[in-house]
């Protein structure tokens, strides 16, 4: 897939709300001010270049100059870069590949770690404050009540699949049992040969 100067785009205005618009972050976006990190991801095509400043990100997909930084990986490891701790156990499990300066990916996840994901703030410049807040503690409850129901239905199917398990007999009884079967057939025969004996005489 091939990133297009708009999808380039959408995403730059996003990062720089979510990461420039708090001054709280100001130091550790100075951290980062002059760096430029190159993100491979296996579903695209071209890589994904962030070029950081002290006022703004720049999101590219053609760039001609270094990188102090290459991040190879997948879509579904991003987020897990928001916690600092993990990306050691990234590394070694092989889901990101690091290549340059890996001071600079432990300063973009710290970045992203400060920064603080409100949905509501960023809504209300759109439908307001009130309207706003009352749409993001909707959608938090509409997705703790799935968490709940995906985990209930997690602890059902389990339920279940252990009344199985106790239902179905296990390979010592199955032993036992085959072993019982045989017994019987063996004095079934007995008992056969008996009867035709006795109605020989």
């Amino acid at each position: 897939m091939r990133l297009t100067p708009l999808v380039t785009a959408g995403l730059e205005t996003v990062l720089n709300r979510v990461l420039y618009r708090d001054c709280s972050l100001k130091a550790a976006r100075q951290r980062l001010a002059g760096q430029v990190l190159t993100l491979c991801l296996d579903e695209l095509s071209h890589p994904l270049v962030l070029v950081f400043s002290k006022q703004q990100l720049d999101v590219l997909s053609d760039w001609q100059d270094s990188s102090e930084c290459t991040l190879i990986t997948q879509l579904k490891t991003l987020p897990k870069l928001r916690v600092r701790q993990k990306l050691t156990s990234l590394i070694r499990n092989g889901e990101l590949q690091v290549e340059g300066d890996l001071q600079v990916v432990q300063r973009f996840s710290a970045l992203i770690d400060l920064a603080e994901l409100d949905p509501a703030e960023y809504l209300a410049p759109w439908i307001g404050d009130i309207a706003a807040q009352s749409v993001s503690q909707r959608a938090q409850r509409a997705l703790r009540l799935l968490r709940c129901e995906v985990a209930r239905r997690q602890d059902y199917l389990g339920q279940v699949l252990t009344e199985e398990w106790r239902v179905a007999p296990g390979a010592l009884e199955l032993a036992w049992f085959s072993e019982e079967v045989d017994a019987m057939e063996r004095s079934l025969d007995a008992l056969t040969a008996r009867l035709a004996q006795l109605e020989a005489r």
